[in-house]
């Protein structure tokens, strides 16, 4: 019966969702037919012929919010993005149809061929200036071998670093280019937006208005345009709305049901439903902001998995702002933290200054050591090996009730309100999303997006799906450690050897890099690592394992010192035969700083290991399958090594710190966070409307007060409301 109850909850959650995407869903998100049925090229021109001659405000207002020359130029911007609300609001009456506006992204090469330049007429006789006018040298100017050409290099070197920076947010936004070193400005063009009637193309628009771009042989390409009401509502859409205020509805019904048993009724919460109050709001913040420690808690946990956490946000935040458009692009390379460290001309994202950031990836190897770990420690001594295999419905239910709802909810909105959630000039970043997420929904919620090629809709939940395949393995060890200690042993040592030589191995003949950015490999190479290193299970699963061994460890010496019962012992006997001149006593707590100090070395060298593959010189395939092979595991173990320590009394000023309070509201929320946050990060840089100006003070956080109101609402809402369905559900079993 147990069995029968986890497998349709299991099958109502997978189907539910599944059911929202069963409609027929939009091959684009965006109303790609409307683009076309607007255009009209014998209205166009007589809404132009209109505006020139007959409405200067409104052809003003057209030209404020478009075209224009880029700022920053000189500091490696060609972006202009105009004014795309302003755009999109212009609206004005005329005969035959309304002039609405229409927002468009061009591209303008900055090579240009022989360019027809017109001819400039001859000063009127009489003039104060005589004879030619001023010779301007336009070919000159952009000359490969013109007086500005270091200029125009150094340009290009801003730009390709600015491209190899990109490669850090993941392979589907790696669009830089190669170019010949005598073609300093090959592939470099000016993005810049402009503003025209929506039934115009850019072409005609600018021909007509400013200068015919045939006859001068100007050269530029439409990249994209955005309207009015183009992002139609989907069926998704309406399923998303429909759900999600079903929920709203149950939760006010259950939060004034409870209310009514505990404050109205005295006495009465006893006899209030405990699945009717599992969605009341009350119910729910108050166990979100109740924190109990019982015996045996891993207290120093709860600051590992915050800061952690805070980590990754960081990397993540530089990474989707990397590829957002800056004033000060070569400042944003060169500068950053000069005044702080006197590195003007060091680029920061060579210098030993952004390693904090660059370094961040080495976070998730954290969360890998800590799932491992929490398997073993709360799984041995309270259940047999037969009762494993027994109950090992239970043990997956288990995980799928707690990770299952927050991720399929970060899905559903991904798919559907996250897209109506608000605009920009470059919301074709979010859409991309979207329509990931509608097109393969099923490969994050069935953890197998790993090892598909463009199938993430949510970026980060590659590693949900590596940490799900592992804890479906576990069992096959988690069984030898349920029993005797010495198949335990047995069982850790192999599967740790195995992994480590079998992944060594790979990384050896796959020739990695080292990180998804190094300046000195190409793209193809990061594909490569990002696909069949980075979001592989072999190659990250050593981490888990080295938590399952800390996992077993924490457990033997649970509840107790772990000199004191033997160390004492021999510390005792050496005291009256004086075998040794130290007491042993001293030796152990030198052999305890020793560990410290060797952890902390060791961390210190993984992470600085970020900092020469970072540099223009880098290239030592020996070394890169070091890294790869042993960092991971090697910051597991310095990890683990602090958690035991902390726990046994050893931890000192470390342990006091990680077990603070403050630490506990952030280590519940972490999961949600971890979902949402990415989502949201590039809604908010999308939705940017102008280039702004980078400083590492600013992007610090600029985000992060933004991932709270979804987490903490996702924590308490998603997952809650299955843990009484979990406990009803194990009830049953026992």
């Amino acid at each position: 019966m147990a069995k029968l109850i986890s497998l349709i909850i299991f099958v109502i959650c997978l189907c539910s969702v599944g059911a929202f995407f069963e409609f027929e869903v939009p091959r684009h998100v965006f109303d790609t037919e409307l683009y076309e049925n607007v255009l009209d090229e014998e209205l166009c021109e007589a809404q132009l012929s209109y505006l020139i001659s007959n409405n200067t405000m409104l052809t003003a207002e057209f030209l404020d919010a478009g075209i224009r020359l880029p700022r920053g130029i000189l500091q490696g911007n060609l972006v202009d993005l105009g004014y795309y609300q302003q755009c999109l609001a212009i609206s004005e009456n005329f005969e035959q149809a309304d002039i609405e506006g229409k927002y468009c992204m061009i591209n303008v090469p900055l090579v240009q061929d022989e360019l027809n330049l017109p001819v400039l007429p001859e000063w009127p006789e009489g003039s104060e200036r005589s004879g030619d006018w001023p010779n301007l040298p336009w070919q000159q100017l952009f000359s490969v071998t013109g007086p500005h050409s270091d200029m125009f290099r150094n340009l290009q070197k801003v730009r390709t670093e600015t491209a190899k920076y990109s490669r850090m947010t993941g392979p589907d936004d790696m669009d830089f280019m190669r170019v010949a070193e005598d073609s300093p400005l090959a592939n470099e063009v000016f993005r810049v937006a402009v503003c025209l009637p929506k039934v115009c193309t850019p072409r005609q628009f600018i021909d007509t208005v400013f200068i015919n771009t045939t006859s001068v042989g100007l050269q530029l390409t439409e990249e994209y345009c955005r309207l009015r009401n183009d992002k139609p509502f989907a069926p998704v859409d309406y399923a998303a709305m429909g759900v999600f205020g079903f929920i709203i509805l149950i939760t006010v019904l259950s939060t004034f049901y409870d209310i009514y048993f505990t404050a109205i009724c005295k006495g009465g919460s006893k006899k209030a439903n405990t699945l009717v109050k599992s969605f009341s709001v009350y119910t729910n913040t108050r166990r979100l902001l109740t924190f109990n420690s019982g015996p045996g808690t891993l207290e120093s946990l709860d600051g590992i998995r915050s800061i952690s956490m805070m980590w990754v946000i960081i990397g993540h935040t530089y990474a989707t702002n990397g590829r957002g458009h800056f004033f000060n692009r070569q400042e944003m390379f060169t500068v950053c933290f000069s005044k702080f460290l006197n590195r003007a001309y060091l680029q920061w994202m060579h210098s030993f200054s952004a390693l904090w950031v660059v370094a961040s990836p080495i976070s998730v190897d954290t969360f890998f050591l800590l799932s491992g770990l929490l398997i073993v420690y709360t799984s041995v001594g309270k259940i047999t090996p037969k009762g494993l295999f027994k109950n090992i419905h239970l043990f997956y239910l288990h995980r799928l009730l707690r990770m299952f709802p927050i991720l399929a909810t970060g899905v559903f909105l991904q798919a559907s309100l996250f897209n109506h959630l608000s605009d920009g000039p470059e919301w074709h970043i979010v859409v991309d999303k979207v329509e990931r997420c509608r097109a393969y929904w099923w490969a994050t919620l069935t953890y197998v997006q790993n090892y598909l090629v463009d199938t993430r809709c949510i970026g980060p939940s590659w590693y949900l799906a590596v940490d799900m395949q592992l804890h479906i393995l576990s069992p096959l060890i988690l069984f030898w450690m349920l029993g005797r200690r010495r198949s335990a042993w047995i069982a850790l040592t192999v599967v740790i050897l195995v992994v480590m030589v079998v992944s060594t191995t790979y990384n050896y003949l796959n020739k990695f890099q080292t990180a998804s950015f190094v300046p000195t490999r190409t793209r193809e190479d990061a594909n490569h690592y990002l696909r069949y290193y980075y979001h592989n299970t072999l190659t990250r699963c050593s981490p888990f394992f080295v938590g399952m061994l800390f996992g077993y460890l924490l457990n033997m010496y649970k509840s107790k010192q772990v000199h004191m019962a033997r160390v004492r012992k021999i510390y005792n006997f050496y005291l009256r035969t004086k075998i040794m001149n130290l007491p042993l006593l001293i030796i152990f707590q030198w052999f305890v700083a020793l560990c410290w100090f060797c952890a902390f070395m060791v961390s210190a060298g993984v992470i600085y290991s970020s900092y020469p593959v970072l540099q223009m010189d880098w290239d030592s395939p020996f070394w890169d399958g070091i890294i790869n092979s042993f960092a991971r595991p090697g910051w597991a173990v310095c990890v683990g090594w602090v958690i035991f320590a902390c726990t046994h009394g050893y931890g000192g000023p470390v342990n006091w710190f990680l077990s603070l309070r403050m630490w506990k509201l952030p280590s519940r929320l972490s999961y949600a966070m971890y979902i949402f946050h990415y989502s949201l990060m590039i809604i908010v840089n999308t939705t940017s409307v102008s280039t702004s100006h980078f400083s590492v003070e600013r992007y610090s956080g600029v985000v992060d007060g933004l991932i709270w109101v979804p987490a903490v609402t996702g924590r308490r809402g998603a997952p809650a409301p299955f843990i009484p369905v979990e406990a009803a559900v194990a009830n049953s079993c026992s």
